[in-house]
């Protein structure tokens, strides 16, 4: 049996934070990452965009504001991000507030989808160099706690300490290692939404504020903007039954005047959280993506603001002429009616947020936008941690969005960290 000292599943922000800190602070470590997927996995292959800002992916039962920003330093230290100049935010803070909404000013950088990739690619290479072994394209199928080692579709691997950061995509993976360990989870909360696209000049905000972050009533907010060379993306899961469905996404490469098709595109999402005696909010949630797919043919929905405000479905002839006057970037999509799939007090809460979006920022609602369903969110999972570095049984830790420890790329990077200190003090 191969034998370390730390096994880190998975290779996202969560893996990378934790094995560097490992590294950089004890560099006898024989450490080991793996990977279900034969690529450096989490949000850094789409888009990239990194906020740095309290409390902006650091969800506050985890996180005060101090503890926030101490790890925030130290991920800002080691990524040296270069912060993206913004203009003219007070203008649009007043029409928010005026609105009894909220803008927040947020640090950020954008490194595009080809940017992220550099920045892996550069990443893995310094944990070879420092003696990390990488093993992509191997997943974990088990864990023996007592014995102290996981199970592969290739091998058994000893261990004396475990972290689990699998990202959003490892929701049922982690349940159901949950539940062979007997770590007790709730599963309650869940983030669902539209992806709106539409012509910069139509929203103009992302000239002044690259990803604004705007926050409304009804628990309604903007997320993960994308400009310029800015594509909508469908994103496959599966229930633990096999059935299929997607969720839409967004993305944008690194400017470049050359190939910017004068685009935007962004998450408006509304956060439900269930009480008993609902089982499971990302049942609820998978429940809404299959319906989504059983009316698109398979695929997510589109539908033309302009179509919408006439109560009328979108058609493949909605999307040319006059007022249509761009190409949807995710053609796969099937136009439709999405308000026969969303719960209807989802939609309101939405709908409402749009409007006062429109008056924040006028244009958005223009009849050539396009709303694309669904968006959600998978990271609902809150397991029992014994401690404060996210330890969830004797010598297994676990970190990053997945395990409900972030929302993002720099909180799940910090949780690697804080998941590290507490492995490196039982060491």
């Amino acid at each position: 049996m191969d034998m370390y000292d730390v096994v880190i599943v998975g290779s996202g922000p969560a893996g990378m934070g934790a094995a560097f800190t490992l590294i950089q602070k004890r560099p006898d470590l024989k450490i080991l990452m793996i990977d279900r997927e034969k690529v450096s996995t989490g949000g850094m292959r789409n888009d990239c965009k990194m906020n740095f800002t309290y409390p902006i992916g650091f969800p506050v039962e985890y996180w005060t504001q101090e503890v926030a920003e101490h790890y925030l330093k130290e991920v800002i230290d080691f990524l040296k991000p270069s912060f993206l100049d913004k203009s003219n935010i007070g203008v649009y803070q007043k029409r928010a507030e005026r609105l009894g909404c909220t803008l927040l000013e947020i640090k950020q950088t954008h490194l595009g989808t080809d940017g992220g990739l550099l920045l892996i690619k550069e990443l893995l290479a310094r944990l070879s160099e420092a003696g990390v072994d990488l093993s992509l394209g191997e997943a974990m199928e088990s864990v023996n706690a007592e014995a102290q080692f996981i199970v592969t579709e290739k091998r058994e691997i000893g261990y004396k300490k475990l972290l689990v950061a699998p990202g959003r995509k490892g929701f049922h993976f982690l349940q159901d290692l949950m539940r062979s360990l007997s770590i007790p989870f709730i599963d309650n909360i869940v983030d669902i939404g539209l992806r709106v696209e539409t012509r910069i000049e139509h929203y103009p905000i992302v000239r002044d504020y690259y990803d604004p972050k705007f926050y409304f009533p009804e628990k309604v907010r903007t997320f993960c903007t994308n400009s310029g060379n800015a594509h909508v993306v469908r994103e496959r899961y599966a229930t633990n039954r096999g059935d299929q469905w997607y969720s839409v996404n967004g993305h944008a490469f690194a400017p470049d005047a050359r190939h910017d098709n004068g685009l935007v595109n962004f998450a408006i999402l509304k956060t439900v959280r269930f009480t008993a005696p609902l089982a499971s909010g990302q049942a609820f949630a998978e429940n809404l993506g299959l319906q989504a797919a059983l009316m698109g043919g398979g695929q997510p929905l589109m539908q033309r603001v302009g179509d919408f405000r006439l109560g009328s479905r979108s058609k493949e002839a909605s999307f040319s002429g006059d007022l249509y006057d761009f190409e949807p970037t995710l053609r796969t999509c099937c136009p439709g009616d999405i308000s026969l799939a969303i719960p209807a007090k989802i939609l309101r809460a939405i709908w409402k947020a749009m409007k006062n979006l429109d008056t924040i920022v006028p244009g958005l609602l223009h009849p050539s936008t396009i709303m694309y369903y669904p968006e959600i969110k998978l990271y609902a999972n809150k397991p029992a941690y014994l401690d404060e570095y996210f330890r969830v049984k004797e010598d297994i830790w676990f970190a990053g969005d997945g395990a409900g420890t972030s929302r993002g790329i720099t909180g799940a990077w910090a949780s690697g960290i804080r998941s590290a200190e507490g492995m490196l003090a039982a060491l």
